[in-house]
């Protein structure tokens, strides 16, 4: 094991600042790797459709987002040799399996967004509350 590589059954720790699985961990916890793993997930597609998919990712920010995860495994970038030119992503098999386990958040997400939204408004509804009993006593 390297210097960065910690003492766990898999050989990292990401609680470990230092440790290499805490940069995985940080890459994962970008809402736009998640958007784009998700994008990716039913096949191919091209700059343009990504895009269009993933709903506020700036052109920059997308493109930021493709290269990282293409450093580091979970999608593969092709070329076509034609003019203009034509560029598809697809998700590798390491992207894959990340997939899968990002569709069962995603998932959880949609099942649970009514309860978050009334947890939400419970709390907001409690924090007026203190804040109106606040300025009565003031």
């Amino acid at each position: 094991m390297d210097s960065n590589d910690c003492e766990k059954p898999f050989g990292y720790d990401a609680f470990r600042r230092e440790c290499m699985s805490h940069t995985v961990l940080e890459m994962l916890a970008s809402k736009w790797v998640y958007l784009v793993v998700s994008a990716l997930r039913s096949g191919k597609r091209r700059h343009g459709e990504l895009a269009r998919k993933v709903e506020g990712i700036t052109p920059k920010m997308l493109t930021q987002t493709l290269r990282v995860l293409e450093r580091d495994g979970l999608l593969r970038r092709e070329i076509f040799p034609v003019i203009p030119p034509k560029v598809e992503y697809e998700l590798t098999d390491l992207g894959r399996n990340l997939a899968d386990l990002l569709n069962q958040i995603r998932v959880w997400s949609e099942r649970h967004a009514p309860d978050i939204k009334r947890a939400r408004a419970e709390a907001l509804a409690a924090s007026e509350g203190v804040e109106k009993q606040y300025l009565a006593e003031v």
